[in-house]
Formats: C-alpha cells, sequence, structure tokens
C-alpha cells in the first residue's frame, strides 16, 4: 500500500518561453497559486521570462515561497527573477540542476523545449540508476507530453526499460491531481541493467 509523503518543496521544469497558446500559460499560473495555497515551496531556474516566470510570479502573488537558482551567464543577460523569495546564482548548469535537486522533494515539468526535456530526463536517470528516489511527474496539458510518453512505452517494449522504470514518470492534466499522485509515490526496486541477468 503507498505512503503519503508530505512534498514541501517541488522543483518545477517548463519553458523559459510561453508556447503558442494561451492554455500553457493559464496552467503554468494554476500551478503557481495552488502550490502556494498548498504551501509548497516551489524550486525553478530563476528566470522571469516565459512559463518559468508565469509560474514564480503567480506563487509570490499567491504568498508562496520561491527559490530561484540560475547561472551567471544567464543572470548576466538580465532575465533573472528578482522578486523570488531566494535567488542562488551559481556558476553552472551542473550546479543548478545539483542545487534544485538538494532543496526539492520531488520534480514537475510543465511544457517546454530542450531544457526542461534535458532536466526531466536528467532527473528520470537520476532514479533508474538509485541515486535519488524522489516523485517525478509531468503535467499533460493539451496532450503536451503524449509524443514523449509514446516514446518512452517504445523504449521499453524494445527492451530498453523495465516496467518499473517506465512508471517513474507520473502523469496527470490537472495540477492537483498530480500533486497527490506524486505524494503517494513509491520508487520501485529494480537494477537497471537487464542484459545481466542473461548472461
Amino acid at each position: 500500500m503507498n505512503s503519503i509523503r508530505r512534498l514541501k518543496s517541488i522543483c518545477v521544469f517548463c519553458g523559459s518561453n510561453s508556447g503558442r497558446y494561451a492554455v500553457y500559460a493559464e496552467a503554468a499560473k494554476a500551478v503557481g497559486t495552488l502550490f502556494a495555497e498548498r504551501g509548497v515551496r516551489i524550486v525553478y531556474g530563476g528566470g522571469r521570462v516565459g512559463l518559468m516566470g508565469i509560474v514564480a510570479t503567480a506563487a509570490m502573488e499567491a504568498g508562496g515561497e520561491v527559490v530561484g537558482v540560475i547561472p551567471r551567464a544567464l543572470d548576466r543577460r538580465e532575465i533573472a527573477n528578482r522578486e523570488l523569495t531566494d535567488l542562488h546564482v551559481v556558476e553552472s548548469m551542473h550546479e543548478r540542476k545539483a542545487l534544485m535537486s538538494e532543496l526539492s522533494d520531488g520534480f514537475i515539468a510543465l511544457p517546454g523545449g530542450f531544457g526542461t526535456l534535458e532536466e526531466l530526463l536528467e532527473v528520470l536517470t537520476w532514479s533508474q540508476l538509485g541515486i535519488q528516489a524522489k516523485p517525478i511527474g509531468v503535467l499533460n496539458v493539451e496532450r503536451f507530453f503524449d509524443p514523449l510518453l509514446a516514446l518512452l512505452d517504445h523504449a521499453m517494449s524494445e527492451g530498453f526499460l523495465r516496467p518499473q522504470h517506465r512508471a517513474l514518470l507520473l502523469e496527470e492534466k490537472e495540477p492537483s491531481a498530480l500533486l497527490e499522485t506524486m505524494a503517494s509515490f513509491e520508487p520501485p526496486i529494480a537494477e537497471k541493467w537487464m542484459d545481466l541477468e542473461k548472461s
């Protein structure tokens, strides 16, 4: 039976652009507002642009706590959000991701581009390798993540992912449902390497 964990701090990966459709911005605002109302601290990439800025602004306006982590090179481009609860300026993208993970009890991804997908897949890899056991979810706004979910299903059917590891990525279409699913998450116990069982 799944236990219910208290998610005090969640890292949000999302686009530094707002996307083509207003529904993406609406979802980002809903996430920021909900997390603030639930007392969940947001940890994110520290930007004031795109969905990143919308999530942070919505949370701050609702009285929430928001912590940004941004590399110095991006801070110099003046895209850092100075209105946050706290802003960490670090030296590299690697340091950024390590600190965001350290500060968070779980991870969610909203729609985004290369950076969002890279961050999401990296924390999934950490879970698969047993480096961390925090819940990871996607908010599947307008079925944005359907192609990625289909690719992961394909990787599983082709023998590159165990079903237990495919199940690491949680998916919901509403922010409140995603929080509940993440709170009930139990990490799987399975080795990554299937070929070792064949030898």
